[in-house]
């Protein structure tokens, strides 16, 4: 389904005087900032659309489909990142996982992607299952596994997957383990480090000289009593091993309770280690709710060391990291829970963009601890949703993104055209 343009200015007509009057007095508010160069940067920001998170998900008990028009292709999940990225003006690219999604004919869906205004993010491997007609199994690890064939098996795997980015467009491989133990005395926790360096290794090489690979990291699960790429501190000692090219991805779900994430990603940004992120929101562990649904200020607080972080190396916001959204949960419609996550992430960004650095710096440096605490917490409870609407305004998109969506009935346009089918993939 596609949102024509005549569409979304319609909607937008009805909201106009409501949200000038409400951007107006944010001007004055703020009239102390300069609020474009704020806005440009907030039109600048993609953040990607994984293919797996256009359909349902689930959890390991079961899976409850909406009421249908799940994709069923590669094609349609372009069109409905598309028609995301119409209405918000931040989704900008998809992402995807092979063999969840292996393009057929990449040409083709470059150029169907090109007519949404579409890249395609970093690509993404799949190890952590078993797929038909594999010759070994990972039931004990992939690129670590004790089986040699098992970890040749693994690195073809990932260099097919860059083969398909390349072909693509892409840039990036992001790598995800599950390999680890559920036991004690499983494995040898060394030699498990030094088979999945040598394998990464491999499929290092392979990359070409403009691309990145990164490095996820998870506490915990499938495996629970060790993970071979189990925190950060891991996840950058292999990347510092492999080289220049490799990078620390930080998924938001991947920690423990109650971890300081924003403290971590500050340590990779002046590393020059930071790859991107995989935002989702959690509460008690790698749940992959809705972006800022449970923990907005954390979120607030990522981007607040993640823009001092950047800025003081120079970095471009929206291009020198990877931004993309990993949630998939069965209660939700996917596409207005993606349209959420993005909103929140727009939010958390802007509110970043706000803070007075020079006033923090200087608490900062005074040990006035009460003073810096105002300052973020008074940004963080200023309400930026006109400005982030403005953005939106001035990118073409929509000023209420799931209003419009609803307005429209694409769910129920979207049942009427695909069935009552479930997405492939996940």
């Amino acid at each position: 389904m596609n949102i024509e343009q005549n569409q979304i200015e319609k909607h937008n007509d009805s909201l106009l005087t409501a949200h000038q009057r409400r951007f107006a007095f944010l001007q004055e508010e703020w009239e102390h900032v300069d609020l474009e160069s704020v806005i440009q940067k907030l039109v600048d920001f993609q953040i990607a659309i994984p293919s797996w998170a256009l359909g349902t998900g689930g959890t390991r008990f079961g899976r409850f489909a909406i009421a249908g028009g799940e994709p069923r292709n590669i094609e349609e999940k372009i069109e409905d990142v598309g028609l995301l990225h119409a209405l918000n003006g931040s989704s900008g690219a998809i992402s995807l996982h092979i063999p969840w999604d292996i393009p057929q004919n990449a040409e083709e869906l470059r150029q169907l992607a090109s007519g949404y205004g579409l890249k395609f993010d970093a690509m993404n491997s799949n190890t952590f299952q078993d797929q038909a007609g594999s010759a070994h199994s990972y039931k004990f690890g992939s690129l670590q596994n004790v089986n040699k064939d098992v970890r040749k098996q693994a690195i073809e795997h990932n260099i097919e997957v860059i083969k398909h980015g390349i072909a693509l467009g892409s840039d990036a491989l992001t790598v995800w383990l599950a390999d680890g133990s559920c036991f004690p005395g499983q494995l040898n926790f060394r030699r498990a480090f030094e088979n999945t360096l040598e394998s990464l290794q491999e499929i290092y090489s392979a990359l070409p000289e403009d691309w990145k690979m990164f490095v996820e990291y998870k506490a915990f699960e499938p495996n629970f009593y060790s993970t071979t790429v189990g925190d950060w501190g891991q996840s950058l000692l292999y990347a510092s091993k492999l080289g220049k090219k490799a990078y620390t991805l930080v998924d938001l779900g991947h920690h423990l309770p109650n971890a300081n994430i924003e403290q971590i990603v500050a340590l990779l940004l002046m590393e020059g280690k930071l790859g991107g992120f995989h935002f989702n929101d959690s509460k008690y562990g790698d749940d992959d709710l809705t972006a800022g649904s449970i923990k907005p200020y954390q979120l607030f607080l990522i981007f607040n060391d993640l823009v001092e972080g950047m800025d003081a190396k120079g970095m471009n916001h929206a291009r020198d990291l990877g931004w993309m959204i990993d949630a998939s949960h069965n209660v939700k419609d996917p596409l207005e829970d993606l349209l959420q996550s993005v909103e929140a992430i727009m939010i958390a960004y802007a509110q970043a963009l706000l803070v007075d650095r020079k006033a923090l710096s200087e608490a900062q440096q005074n040990n006035d601890v009460a003073k810096a605490q105002e300052i973020l917490q008074n940004t963080f409870r200023s309400d930026l949703r006109a400005l982030v609407a403005e953005a939106r305004l001035r990118a073409g998109a929509a000023l209420l993104p799931i209003g419009l969506y609803r307005y429209l009935n694409v769910r129920n346009t979207l049942v009427n055209q695909r069935g009552k089918t479930s997405a492939t993939g996940l």
